[in-house]
């Protein structure tokens, strides 16, 4: 699998973003009704109504993190590399992938917040919302004004960061070890065997996903539903965590488990995929 796009190219990083765009935003909008139950059992004790509520805003608003995730991680990696010289480079990998995904993710999440403020709002409230993503931007800016798409950007930025960082370290380090354990070089492994081990890969790494980023994840939901006017973030985490404690922190966790797994899991697979059919070779394992 010769590439003719230089790996340190514009084109090549602006083809990763399109790749995580479409693996973020696909698997998010097919899961949003594990995300919904979740988010509901997190939030609220509303029940019924569609099973796709929130599917636009999801699908618009992963579809926009994803190609920055992907993209901005490839460059930052790419950049953090020379940075550190190639001395440096391998023995200071693990490194590199945290700082280049946490990098990549704060980028992403300022993309990422107005639709999932609309997301969440929308799966949490009886009527819904909105009945349109636009709606739902209207709604919000004209009662709150910008700030209130982005009220939950600080408790974003917590869950979504972490969970990159794990999500890309482990899975790059994880695909390593399995490269090693079939005793292989990656290049003598097909197209399809190599998809196949970033599937596994992503599934070992969502895994990790879901637990560290989980407490963060329940602060999103309830903050979007449950913050007061002119609250501050760090009063309404306060405030929130007084009334649901630490357990609390861990509310819909098995659900969220299977959930991230399955879709880092298979956004690695989609991901590694359209690499593969635009000619660039898969991540990791080099």
């Amino acid at each position: 699998m010769t590439s003719t796009i230089a790996l340190d190219s514009s084109k090549y990083f602006t083809l990763c973003g399109l790749g995580g765009a479409i693996a973020c935003g696909t698997t998010h909008a097919a899961i949003t009704p594990l995300d919904l139950i979740k988010t509901r059992h997190q939030a609220t004790n509303i029940t019924g109504g569609s099973l796709y509520t929130g599917v636009g805003a999801t699908f618009i608003g992963y579809s926009l993190q994803g190609a920055g995730k992907y993209g901005f991680y490839e460059y930052f990696k790419q950049k953090y590399s020379l940075l550190v010289g190639p001395k440096y480079a391998h023995e200071y990998k693990t490194g590199i992938y945290l700082a280049a995904s946490a990098s990549a993710e704060f980028l992403a999440d300022i993309a990422l917040c107005p639709l999932e403020t609309i997301k969440v709002k929308t799966q949490t409230t009886s009527p819904p919302f909105c009945n349109s993503v636009w709606q739902g931007w209207s709604k919000i800016v004209k009662s709150e004004g910008v700030a209130g798409l982005y009220k939950g950007i600080v408790p974003l930025w917590f869950r979504q960061i972490p969970y990159t960082m794990v999500k890309f370290a482990t899975f790059e380090n994880v695909v390593d070890r399995i490269y090693s354990f079939l005793g292989k070089p990656k290049k003598e492994y097909t197209a399809l065997q190599q998809t196949g081990v970033s599937f596994l890969g992503g599934y070992i790494a969502g895994i990790f996903c879901a637990v560290v980023s989980h407490p963060a994840d329940v602060m999103v939901s309830k903050i979007n539903t449950d913050k007061v006017p002119g609250e501050s973030s760090s009063q309404a985490i306060s405030r929130i965590y007084g009334k649901i404690g630490f357990a609390g922190l861990w509310n819909g966790l098995t659900i969220r488990i299977f959930m991230i797994g399955t879709l880092t899991g298979f956004q690695w697979l989609i991901y590694d995929s359209f690499k593969v059919w635009v000619g660039l070779p898969t991540t990791g394992g080099h």
